[in-house]
């Protein structure tokens, strides 16, 4: 009788602890979710409204065309990450409003997968500090570039903007305060 409840002791802690890391994993998996849709709403503020040709800007080494394509690839590659088949692939831009578009399918892909009940088999951390990490640091270069090229964007209060998990289109809520 004493092996028998000392088992089902170890049993019931054993529990305790998967439930205790599937909730720290969840935990990881929505603030995951909630960084790819910061990034969402920062890119669309450095894309939408940028004219056709600044896709083609130079004097920055790549341009804004080579480094939206570079994006896609990025939310690509998380992707086949998550899902545990890790692939890269370089792509070369399209159009301007065809690689927003990809850019943006890509993205929501990748949310749409940590959204869904399927095991994330990278770890969150790393998804972050390689892709997701990686898109931020671009977006952060589009919008430096479209000063240089003379479409420069407003400033924003990023931490009062209405950014939800989910929200990953080119398609944003409006700043809620500009400067």
């Amino acid at each position: 009788m004493q092996a028998e409840s000392s088992n089902s002791g170890q049993i019931g802690r054993r529990s305790q602890v998967c439930a205790l890391i599937v909730a720290g994993m969840e935990e990881k998996r929505e603030f995951l979710r909630h960084t790819v849709a910061a990034l969402a709403y920062r890119a669309a503020r450095a894309i939408n409204g940028a004219p056709d040709s600044f896709a083609e800007f130079s004097g920055c080494e790549r341009t804004p065309g080579q480094i939206l394509a570079h994006m896609g690839d990025l939310f690509d590659w998380a992707l086949s990450i998550a899902q545990g088949r890790s692939r890269w692939h370089t792509s070369k831009p399209r159009a301007w409003a065809k690689e927003k578009d990809r850019f943006f399918a890509a993205l929501a892909a990748f949310d749409a997968y940590l959204a869904g009940p399927e095991p994330v088999h990278g770890e969150p951390e790393r998804l972050f500090q390689g892709p997701v990490a990686d898109a931020i640091n671009h977006v952060g270069q589009l919008a430096m570039m479209r000063r240089l090229a003379g479409c420069k964007i407003p400033g924003e209060n990023y931490y009062v903007a209405r950014i939800r998990a989910g929200q990953t289109g080119a398609e944003q809520p409006k700043p809620v305060k500009t400067f």
